[in-house]
């Protein structure tokens, strides 16, 4: 079987395919007016030659809800710079409500960024938006980059979401560790996926799917990953306070430094969390069935948001 993606940066086809998939419902957690045609035919095309698209498609929209209702609460606390590294095809500063004094800075290879900025071209985005044509694999170039941010902003929160995953364990290691050297960073807003997840991607085979653009970071516990250091107590990338390790899939909000414990955001405990799960559990898979209850057992039952306070 071939693989219907050819790299890394086609996997930001088949997220956007899904935000537009989530756009289209009466009961969106988000609207994203623009996924579609970023999406274009490609993202469609992967997503039906997917084994998992299903369950991407309810993991996509809690991500993304979860991320966006986040990143409006650092922006209240005083943030002033938003670094997205490897943004793909989001559509963030043009959907949701920002300050216009915001700075908002995308990063990703060059064809990615010239795609992104012909699809958009007439749209206007609701803050200061400056987008950076890089390979984030050059450390060089890397960090120069964070050394312009750094050198210019009050307050920063980075994004790398769908990002970690596919890199090796020393390039996390030395990502995070630069991050740390950022007097500026307040926020690392990152995904992860846990042993059960990647179970599970096992015997649904995804890795053939996905053989040009394969999981890499592998660290066993996360929560002990034992390159970059968060906090000096823990000598580790995450501590464990209040922390879901057998969550399927997680957004974690590490900030950069700090040495205190993580305390634990869970967004299925807010009546308004639980609204949005229950209802993505019943969902309707892309293909229009009823999920299996294999399917609905591998549900992200819990995402959860880890900050440091």
């Amino acid at each position: 079987m071939s693989s219907p993606i050819n790299d890394v940066s086609d996997t930001a086809f088949w997220i956007a395919y899904h935000r537009a998939l989530e756009t289209q419902r009466d009961d969106a957690l988000f609207k994203d007016p623009w996924a579609a045609a970023l999406a274009g035919t490609c993202g469609r095309r992967i997503s039906e030659a997917m084994p998992t698209s299903g369950i991407v498609a309810w993991t996509v929209a809690l991500r993304t809800r979860i991320i966006d209702e986040y990143l409006a609460s650092a922006i209240e606390s005083g943030i002033d710079t938003v670094l997205n590294l490897g943004a793909g095809l989001d559509a963030r500063p043009y959907r949701l409500k920002l300050p216009a004094s915001l700075q908002w800075i995308e990063a990703d290879y060059p064809h990615v960024i010239e795609y992104k900025e012909g699809v958009l071209r007439d749209a206007l985005a609701a803050c200061r938006l400056e987008r950076v044509k890089i390979d984030l694999a050059d450390t060089a170039q890397r960090q120069a980059l964070l050394e312009r941010v750094n050198a210019r902003a009050q307050g920063a929160l980075i994004l790398t979401e769908g990002v970690v995953p596919y890199l090796p364990n020393d390039a996390v290691a030395s990502l995070a560790e630069a991050l740390r050297s950022m007097s500026c960073a307040r926020y690392w807003v990152l995904d992860y996926f846990s042993q059960q997840a990647l179970e599970y991607r096992r015997r649904r085979r995804v890795e053939r799917a996905m053989a040009n653009a394969p999981f890499k970071f592998a660290p066993g516990d996360w929560f002990a990953f034992p390159g970059p250091r968060m906090g000096a107590q823990t000598n580790s990338l995450f501590s464990r306070g209040g922390a879901a390790v057998g969550a399927p899939h997680a957004v974690a909000v590490p900030r950069p430094g700090d040495d205190a414990h993580f305390k634990t955001v869970d967004a299925g405990r807010t009546p308004r969390g639980l609204a949005h799960l229950r209802r993505l559990r019943a969902a309707r898979a892309v293909d229009g069935t009823r999920p299996s209850r294999r399917k609905q057992s591998a549900t992200p039952a819990r995402i959860k948001i880890h900050v440091t306070r």
